[in-house]
């Protein structure tokens, strides 16, 4: 059986409060929400923090505001996302796949964003890692992915992330000196062991979306129903008629962050969705998809996916009924 290691609990009431005990305690704090990713990987001896900060009993981080967007606290259950219908569609559909009812419930929106990378051979428990020499991100010398990298290339598996970056969505990071603003494609570094550009001390509170785009976010895994990704592809447009206005394309699990593709963003404004459309821009999707052997299935597959999930999203948007097809690849979620 494998045991939690001994640690401090502290429960501070406010954001302020917490910021100070991040700072005060340093490097041996880490916070914790619903726990979902934390306390398994406590028990592997990923992390062993000493002292774990709860955010559970900050009641400002459950918040949800409406405007010309939406506001949404970063304690916010992934479940509670789901359920409230002024959540975009792109990042509905993508908390909705994540894990399980029952972790759903627990984990939260920032939890989520702040997913650590995942690597085949880092996610093992200690024993296992140990008998390789473990590796890069942790304990060790060598990537086993690419033993020729100074860097590790552990994955980014958050689903949230390239939801909201294709939403053109922005991070609140509260801290000791005060608070920021960032979009969400820059809280991430592409790196796998110093993924967050998130300072030490700094909270993430909450996330604010701006409201006019028509979304949807599609997402490839062995077993619908729990695993990781191991592709996501997140589509937002603003129509002017059946011109594209603006057009923001993402894709998660494929490097150490989740980023935006550019190249197939631009070419998709001023443009109808057209099958030959379409199939250009999934293309360039697909291009910028580069996935390491990290992960589940096999890396050339999974950059071919990137080109069918990328026209999956893009022929839904344009109105065509993909719910076939989302049975036969994700948990569908009706509306």
């Amino acid at each position: 059986m494998m045991r939690l290691p001994w640690f401090e609990y502290r429960a501070p009431r406010s954001v302020a409060e917490a910021a100070k005990i991040l700072a005060g305690e340093g490097p041996a704090a880490m916070l914790i929400a619903g726990g979902t990713d934390l306390l398994p990987n406590m028990k592997r001896r990923h992390q062993t923090p000493k002292c774990l900060v709860s955010l559970r009993q900050i009641q400002d981080l459950k918040s949800v505001s409406n405007g010309s967007g939406i506001v949404l606290g970063s304690c916010l259950s992934l479940t509670d996302i789901v359920r409230n219908e002024k959540t975009p569609a792109a990042l509905r559909q993508a908390a909705a796949q994540i894990a399980t009812p029952h972790l759903r419930n627990m984990g939260t929106l920032g939890g989520n964003l702040c997913l650590d990378t995942r690597c085949t051979y880092y996610n093992q428990n200690h024993e296992w890692r140990e008998a390789i020499g473990f590796c890069l991100k942790k304990d060790g010398q060598t990537c086993w992915v690419a033993t020729a990298s100074k860097r590790c290339v552990a994955v980014s598996s958050t689903d949230s992330a390239p939801a909201l970056i294709a939403l053109n969505a922005i991070v609140v990071l509260e801290g000791v000196s005060g608070a920021r603003e960032i979009p969400v494609e820059n809280l991430y570094k592409n790196d796998g062991i110093d993924y967050l550009s998130r300072k030490p001390d700094e909270i993430l509170t909450s996330v604010k979306i701006p409201g006019g785009w028509k979304s949807t976010y599609w997402k490839l895994r062995r077993r619908g129903s729990f695993d990781f990704p191991i592709l996501g592809v997140a589509v937002a447009l603003k129509f002017s008629g059946e011109v594209i206005e603006e057009a923001r394309v993402a894709l998660g699990a494929v490097a150490s962050r989740p980023f935006l593709v550019d190249k197939a963003s631009a070419f998709l404004k001023g443009k109808q969705l057209t099958d030959e459309v379409i199939a250009e821009a999934s293309e360039l999707v697909a291009n910028r998809a580069k996935p390491m052997d990290n992960t589940d299935m096999d890396l050339y597959w999974r950059k071919e996916a990137a080109d069918d999930f990328a026209g999956y999203a893009l022929r839904e948007l344009r109105g065509d009924d993909m719910r076939a097809m989302r049975l036969r690849t994700a948990r569908y979620l009706p509306g």
